[in-house]
């Protein structure tokens, strides 16, 4: 069994990628006296690899790190690789989603995306990267409670019409840009 420090100190995602880790590696969440990477990259793949190669560094350990944007048409794009912090440095989650609805709010294209870039560095410092991607909408209001950040409002594109909040966890693994990546690192390594 291979052990993996994961790069994050975020619950629901140590949750989720522990979830979708089961049994491929032992997983450990990120030390609790690492300081929080700063993430001013200008792409998910830079800070993602600079979470990873932080706590590789700081523990000797392989380290899995994630960077997720949710990628809105009628925003330009934004929020972006800015998706945690699109309403300010010290924004909450419930911060972010109300900035995101009442700038869609009118909106009749609501094309959105999710994008998570995954960056493993190994136990020796070699680097594997994989992406996965989730076509959607964003809904005009919140349904569900499920999931965390954007998933109330976010409505895949290969769903049954319903948001990731309303989902299950197995439902939202099978067809999430989180769980595509990690599929991906999976069928890398294997």
């Amino acid at each position: 069994m291979n052990e993996l420090v994961l790069a994050t100190g975020n619950p629901n995602k140590v949750a989720e990628l522990s979830e979708l880790l089961g049994g491929q590696w032992t997983v450990h969440r990120r030390p609790d006296d690492l300081p929080e990477t700063v993430e001013d990259g200008e792409t998910l793949q830079e800070n993602a690899a600079k979470k990873a190669f932080e706590v590789h560094v700081a523990t000797g350990s392989a380290a899995l790190a994630d960077d997720t944007g949710l990628f809105v048409a009628t925003l330009g794009g934004r929020p972006g690789v800015r998706s945690a912090r699109f309403a300010g440095p010290d924004a909450t989650a419930e911060d972010n989603l109300r900035l995101l609805l009442d700038e869609m709010s009118g909106a009749t294209n609501r094309a959105a995306y999710f994008e998570t870039v995954l960056v493993l560095v190994d136990a020796n410092g070699g680097q594997t990267v994989v992406s996965g991607r989730c076509d959607g909408m964003i809904a005009n209001g919140r349904a569900g409670r499920g999931g965390f950040g954007y998933d109330p409002v976010f409505v895949p594109a290969d769903g049954d019409g319903r948001s990731f909040g309303e989902m299950t966890a197995d439902e939202k693994h099978a067809i999430s840009h989180r769980g595509r990546a990690l599929r991906a690192l999976c069928h890398e390594l294997a």
